[in-house]
């Protein structure tokens, strides 16, 4: 579990394809502190295993399936990533409960500075189509959704997708301040909405045979 606080930004150092997945290699300095292979480790959003470490480096695996439905199949070395530990019980919760599984990819459709003098950003992102159904009914305005890791509250949401305002801060220390129309990001919705609707879902079903 993590909170969509990124901890640092990471580089990938190496890409090894191989028989149902890759092995990824990635440059870091703070999240290594405590890692040991085992561990777990947010990669723009997506949990990873540590498998293998080294100087300055750790390593991840990552199944077909995975490569597949997140965006970190594009990756290449050299490519920065959003990293997180997770959370420990005496963390403060500075974002919201992140697992670290990614709903879907969604597209950036638009990065401008918000017209109030600031240097403040507005990024659109669009859900997958396929799916927007699936994402945008769990995102609502002023709520939370992990974008390539990173919590950020809802601005504004519409069937198609929704857009976020970000401070300089976030612009410097995540990727998204090198986001532009066009590139994908990972998508996770709040998991707490997932399971208020099953629970309702389940309460309509049982209402419905009585």
């Amino acid at each position: 579990m993590f909170t969509g606080i990124i901890e640092e930004l990471g580089r990938v150092r190496l890409i090894v394809g191989h028989e149902g997945g890759a092995r990824i290699e990635i440059e870091a300095t703070t999240v290594l502190d405590d890692a040991v292979t085992g561990a777990s480790i947010s990669v723009n959003g997506c949990c990873l295993t540590v498998v293998e470490l080294g100087p300055g480096w750790w390593a991840a695996d990552a199944i077909s399936e995975t490569l597949d439905r997140t965006t970190l199949g594009t990756l290449s070395a050299g490519d920065r990533v959003n990293l997180e530990r997770p959370v420990r019980l005496s963390d403060r919760l500075g974002g919201h409960l992140v697992q670290g599984h990614v709903d879907g990819v969604g597209l950036v459709t638009g990065c401008d500075l918000l017209p109030d003098g600031s240097t403040r950003m507005r990024v659109e992102v669009s859900t997958p189509p396929d799916r927007s159904v699936g994402i945008t009914r769990y995102v609502v305005e002023k709520g939370s959704i992990a974008v390539d890791g990173a919590s950020l509250t809802v601005s504004e949401v519409d069937d198609d997708g929704f857009a976020v305002a970000l401070i300089p801060h976030t612009l410097v220390v995540t990727t998204l301040g090198r986001r532009h129309p066009g590139d994908a990001v990972n998508l996770e919705v709040d998991v707490l909405a997932k399971y208020v609707e099953r629970l309702l879902t389940g309460k309509r079903e049982s209402d419905a045979v009585q």
